[in-house]
């Protein structure tokens, strides 16, 4: 389950982490968004102990969105060493969303 990120647990849980972050930028209203939970939910028990996996609902923590720079979703951050390395916007296919993480995780 992915760690669901709010002002509260920003700092410790994302911000401090030793480990690289995959962050699904998100909305409830968003159809691609919903698409892509499940692709998420999988490729997050695929990279167990190589990366975190976190959500962000822009409706609920929109600080941090603005912080991100997040314009439009779905969006996918990559974090790691307490900055943001990249980000992609737009529905993936699992294959795609895949190689991604595995080329962040190579140079995080």
């Amino acid at each position: 389950m992915p760690i669901i990120i709010n002002k509260d647990n920003f700092e410790a849980d994302i911000r401090k982490s030793s480990m690289p972050i995959v962050i699904d930028v998100y909305a409830t209203w968003c159809g691609p968004c919903q698409q892509m939970k499940p692709i998420f939910a999988d490729l997050e028990q695929e990279f167990v102990g190589k990366c975190k996996f976190a959500s962000l609902n822009v409706d609920e923590a929109r600080d941090i969105s603005i912080m991100f720079g997040v314009t439009s979703v779905p969006t996918f951050i990559f974090y790691s060493n307490g900055e943001m390395h990249s980000k992609d916007t737009g529905y993936m296919s699992k294959e795609a969303l895949k190689a991604r993480i595995e080329d962040f995780i190579q140079s995080a």
